[in-house]
C-alpha cells in the first residue's frame, strides 16, 4: 500500500446465502481512498452500494458475507480480523454515519447520553473528558451544547444527521463512511449538510466515502466518483471528468434522469427497466438489456475496466481491438 492511500479494497466479493443460489451483491469490487480524500460512490438502488461499505467496515450480518479480495485499512487486512481485533480501530480509526439517523440513534437515550456510551466503550472514562468532547464535536456540527440533553425526536431532521456526524467525529478518525445521510432530507438541507461535511473534512483533514443514488448531490462535493451498477464498478475516475465526459452507457443515463440548473431545459430521459436479478444476472454485460448502445458482443463477453482517459469504464465500446473486428466484418 503506498504511503498516502489509507483504504485499499481489492477484489472485495460479497454474498448472501440465500436459498440454493448465493446473491453476489459485490462483485470484485477494487477502490482506493487517500487520506483526506472525498469519493463518492453512485448507482441505483440494489446495485450494491450499501453493503459495499458495510462490507468495508465489517459490518455485515448474515446471510451476507466477505467470500473473497481484502479490504487493507491503514496497512492492515480488516476482513481477516475478528470483533476484538477491530474494536479499537472501529469508531477511532473509522466511523460510519448510517442512513436514517432517526433508526440509527436510540429513541429512548439523550444524545449526551448515547455519545457518552460510545466514549466510554473506547475507554474514556473521565466524565469530564466525555463533556468537553461532546460539547467540541456539536459546536463543530453547528449545534448548540444544550441539545445533548435532547432526545432524538426533539431534533429536525436535519439536527439528528448532525448529531449521528458529531458522534461519528467523537475520537477524529481518519475515514468517515456514510450510507446515504441525506436520504430523508429536503434540497436545501441536503446542501446545507454537505457544506458542513466539506468544512469539517477541510478542517479536520479525514477522508469520506459517501454512498448516496442522488447523482447530483456528489457533483461538486466529491474528488472522484465511482458508479455501480448490479454489484460491479462500472465507471470510476475524476469527478468532474465522468461528468464532462461519461465514458459508460449507464453513467450517462443517471446524468440524464436529472435537471441541470445551467443551458437550455431538455426532456429527462430515464433508464428503460430495471436492475437485474443479482440471483442470474446477465451473460455478458450487465447493463446490455437496458442499454441503448448495446451490439452482439455485449451478449456474451462479460467487459473488464478499460482505463479511458484516466478513467476505468466497464463497457466494450471502449475495446479498440474487439471494435476494429466489428468493423471490418461490416
Amino acid at each position: 500500500m503506498s504511503n498516502d492511500v489509507l483504504l485499499e479494497v481489492r477484489d472485495l466479493t460479497v454474498e448472501y446465502a440465500t436459498g440454493h443460489t448465493p446473491v453476489r451483491a459485490v462483485d470484485k469490487v477494487d477502490l482506493d481512498v487517500r487520506a483526506g480524500e472525498f469519493v463518492g460512490i453512485v448507482g441505483e438502488s440494489g446495485c450494491g452500494k450499501s453493503t459495499l461499505l458495510f462490507a468495508i467496515a465489517q459490518l455485515l450480518s448474515p446471510p451476507a458475507g466477505i467470500t473473497g479480495g481484502s479490504v487493507g485499512f491503514r496497512g492492515e487486512n480488516l476482513v481477516v480480523m475478528n470483533d476484538r481485533q477491530l474494536a479499537p480501530i472501529r469508531w477511532r480509526n473509522m466511523s460510519v454515519v448510517m442512513q436514517s439517523a432517526m433508526n440509527a440513534l436510540n429513541p429512548v437515550k439523550r444524545i449526551g447520553a448515547q455519545f457518552s456510551d460510545v466514549m466510554r466503550a473506547h475507554g474514556n472514562t473521565s466524565a469530564a473528558e466525555i463533556k468537553e468532547r461532546s460539547e467540541t464535536v456539536m459546536r463543530l456540527v453547528g449545534i448548540d451544547k444544550v441539545h445533548l440533553s435532547s432526545y432524538p425526536h426533539q431534533l429536525s431532521g436535519g439536527m439528528r444527521q448532525r448529531s449521528m456526524i458529531a458522534m461519528a467525529l467523537l475520537f477524529t478518525p481518519d475515514l468517515v463512511i456514510m450510507d446515504e445521510p441525506t436520504s430523508a432530507l429536503d434540497v436545501v438541507a441536503q446542501r446545507s449538510l454537505m457544506l458542513q461535511i466539506k468544512d469539517l473534512q477541510a478542517e479536520l483533514g479525514f477522508a469520506v466515502v459517501f454512498v448516496t443514488h442522488d447523482m447530483s448531490l456528489v457533483s461538486h462535493f466529491s474528488d472522484r466518483l465511482m458508479v455501480m451498477y448490479a454489484g460491479q464498478t462500472v465507471e470510476f475516475g475524476d469527478t468532474r471528468q465522468v461528468f464532462d465526459q461519461p465514458a459508460h452507457p449507464y453513467t450517462s443515463g443517471l446524468l440524464d434522469a436529472f435537471p441541470s440548473i445551467r443551458g437550455p431545459r431538455v426532456e429527462l430521459v430515464g433508464i428503460p427497466g430495471s436492475p437485474p436479478n443479482l440471483a442470474h444476472p446477465p451473460a455478458g454485460c450487465r447493463f446490455q438489456p437496458r442499454c441503448p448502445k448495446a451490439f452482439e458482443a455485449c451478449l456474451t463477453v462479460p467487459p473488464p475496466l478499460y482505463d479511458v482517459e484516466g478513467v476505468q469504464a466497464r463497457c466494450l465500446l471502449h475495446d479498440d481491438e474487439l471494435n476494429a473486428t466489428v468493423r471490418s466484418a461490416t
